[in-house]
């Protein structure tokens, strides 16, 4: 994923507060109308000794029969870190002061860009169409392959940031005409406040909003959020408890578990696998993986398999094979789901989408760039088939 470098980030800066790209020419965007959402909560107040960028945050509890203790337990994902007072969560940016948790990154955004759809990666959702994407520092995994480690692993303190409160993103969305906003490139339930509160006003405001996660989130917060967004994408690491734990520092079954409640909600979901030489790219793995998705989500979430490039702590590892992502791709649509495609390998047929029905190509890819589109009012050209997804 694309991110602002820090030079260019600060040095675009507008006095008006707005956050401009840096470095690219931005290509308008089509706006869509998004479905009525809830009269949204106002944002919690910020009490005025504490600096802007934190809140109370939501979702933790005192331990009982502890009168007197400052102690919390955080109740945000399944690690259910128990805070002293002065300290933070294994995320790094969730603080206890005195018995109050707070998020200590609302609003303070280190990475900003406009990106294309595609790039999140969805292939079934608006395509072509352009996201407004932001992230603060801080996860609450810490994988071996990280990708954006340089901002994921890190705390805010550790990165440059700039006060991009909600409205500010929403303001710099309709900007650039971006139907949509994106939370990504970090984990975004650890700024789940942030997201959350930018996230309703946006929809006043008719923008969408699309969710880049890990999954690895507690299911009361997990469907408030599905409340006010309109798409998710997890990434799922591989049907591994092991891999969870020795690669990510995490657990498979939350992660299961949020994948059913996001279809259960009724939201888009989309789901990538980054397949890893010699740690989940075993033909039984990946189809166990497979028949799980068909089993629990059914044969049309879209699943992405892609290709890993040596980083972080794995750069002993070489990247993928293009055969192993064929073979993931393969093995996918012999366990019966019908829309399977190949990632990080641009130009790739895999990286195309095909009607299930007739197998004509609907939508072609070059990198992230849309050449052909076949999909109309939902079906495909050729042979009027309903293309599961969100076209318009």
């Amino acid at each position: 994923m694309s991110r602002v470098t820090r030079r260019q980030f600060l040095k675009t800066l507008f006095h008006t507060g707005l956050c401009l790209l840096a470095g690219e020419a931005l290509a308008s965007c089509q706006r869509g109308s998004v479905p009525p959402s809830p009269t949204p909560l106002p944002p919690t107040p910020t009490p005025a000794s504490l600096p802007s960028y934190m809140r109370p945050a939501l979702y933790y509890k005192k331990p009982s029969g502890q009168p007197g203790s400052t102690q919390v337990m955080c109740d945000l994902c399944p690690r259910r870190c128990a805070i002293a007072d002065g300290q933070r969560g294994e995320c790094g940016v969730r603080e206890n002061r005195g018995g109050t948790l707070y998020t200590v990154v609302y609003g303070r955004a280190c990475a900003v860009h406009v990106d294309p759809i595609e790039k999140k990666p969805f292939y079934h959702y608006l395509p072509g169409s352009q996201a407004f994407s932001l992230a603060t520092a801080g996860c609450n995994l810490h994988c071996l392959y990280c990708q954006n480690w340089q901002i994921s692993q890190r705390r805010p303190e550790e990165v440059e940031n700039v006060d991009l409160p909600p409205e500010r993103v929403v303001a710099a969305a309709q900007e650039y005409d971006c139907p949509v906003i994106a939370y990504t490139y970090t984990e975004p339930t650890v700024f789940y406040e942030y997201m959350l509160d930018t996230a309703r006003l946006a929809r006043e405001k008719h923008l969408r909003n699309v969710v880049i996660s890990a999954g690895f989130i507690n299911p009361d917060p997990l469907i408030e959020l599905c409340h006010a967004v309109d798409a998710i994408k997890i990434d799922f690491k591989g049907y591994s408890a092991d891999f969870y734990v020795r690669v990510c520092q995490g657990a498979l079954r939350p992660v299961l578990e949020t994948m059913k409640t996001i279809h259960q909600q009724g939201i888009h979901l989309e789901i990538v696998t980054l397949v890893v030489p010699t740690l989940n790219d075993e033909e039984g793995h990946l189809r166990d993986l497979c028949r799980w998705i068909v089993d629990e989500l059914g044969p049309d979430v879209p699943t992405h398999f892609s290709r890993f490039y040596p980083q972080y702590k794995l750069t002993n590892l070489p990247m993928t094979p293009v055969e192993t992502l064929e073979m993931a791709r393969n093995i996918a649509m012999e366990e019966g789901i019908h829309y399977a495609y190949i990632g990080n390998v641009p130009g790739h047929p895999g990286d195309n989408t095909y009607c299930h029905h007739c197998g004509e190509m609907i939508i072609q890819r070059l990198g992230f760039s849309v050449v052909a589109n076949h999909i109309v009012d939902g079906k495909c050209k050729f042979c009027g088939q309903p293309i599961p997804g969100v076209w318009a």
